[in-house]
C-alpha cells in the first residue's frame, strides 16, 4: 500500500489507489475540460506535471490532431533538472529539494528566483533538442504549488521566448485549474 520514494519519504502506492477505486481526483477532473481548451488556443502539446521526489510525473495530456508535437506520455517520468514545468515545480519547492536539485539542473538558484518573480518558466531546448516550453504553477485553495501546466512544442513554432507568447494563456489556464481544485 505504501512505498519509500528515493527521497526515503514514504508514499502511496499503486495498491492504495486500487483501493480508493471509484475516488475522484479534482485536479485531473479539472484538466480534462482545461488542457484541451488549452491546446485549442495554442494549437501546441500541453501538460499537467506533478512531483514525485526528484522527478516530474506527467499526470494528464492534450495533443494536438496533427502536425509534429512534444509527445509527454501520461505516466511518464521526466527529471526535475531541466525544463519549464521542472523549473516550476522546483522553484516552489522546499529549500532541500531545491539544493538537491540544483546539483544537476542546467538551470541555477537565480533562475528558481525569477520564475517566483515572474510567476512562470520557460525553456528552449533544455530537456529535448528542437523543443520549446513554457510553464506555470498551479495552486491548491491553500495557495501551495501542487502541479505545473505546460505548453510545448517545436522551437520553430513556439520561437525561442515562448513566455512572451503563451506566458498569459498558461496563467488563465493554471487560474481555471485552482478554481476547481
Amino acid at each position: 500500500m505504501l512505498r519509500r520514494g528515493s527521497d526515503g519519504r514514504w508514499r502511496p502506492g499503486a495498491a492504495l489507489a486500487e483501493l480508493a477505486g471509484g475516488a475522484t481526483d479534482p485536479l485531473l477532473d479539472a484538466a480534462s475540460s482545461v488542457l484541451p481548451r488549452l491546446r485549442d488556443i495554442t494549437g501546441e502539446s500541453v501538460q499537467l506535471y506533478r512531483r514525485d521526489g526528484m522527478q516530474r510525473i506527467c499526470v494528464s495530456a492534450a495533443e494536438p490532431p496533427s502536425g509534429l508535437r512534444d509527445t509527454v506520455p501520461v505516466g511518464a517520468r521526466l527529471p526535475m533538472t531541466a525544463g519549464s514545468g521542472a523549473k516550476v515545480l522546483a522553484a516552489w519547492s522546499d529549500p532541500g529539494t531545491q539544493r538537491s536539485v540544483l546539483v544537476d539542473a542546467v538551470y541555477g538558484e537565480r533562475t528558481l528566483l525569477e520564475v517566483r518573480r515572474r510567476g512562470w518558466a520557460q525553456s528552449v531546448a533544455e530537456r529535448e533538442p528542437g523543443v520549446a516550453s513554457v510553464a506555470a504553477p498551479v495552486r491548491d485553495s491553500s495557495g501551495a504549488v501542487v502541479a505545473a501546466v505546460s505548453v510545448s512544442g517545436p522551437i520553430d513554432r513556439m520561437g525561442r521566448r515562448p513566455g512572451a507568447r503563451w506566458a498569459a494563456d498558461l496563467l488563465a489556464a493554471a487560474e481555471a485549474l485552482q478554481s476547481r481544485l
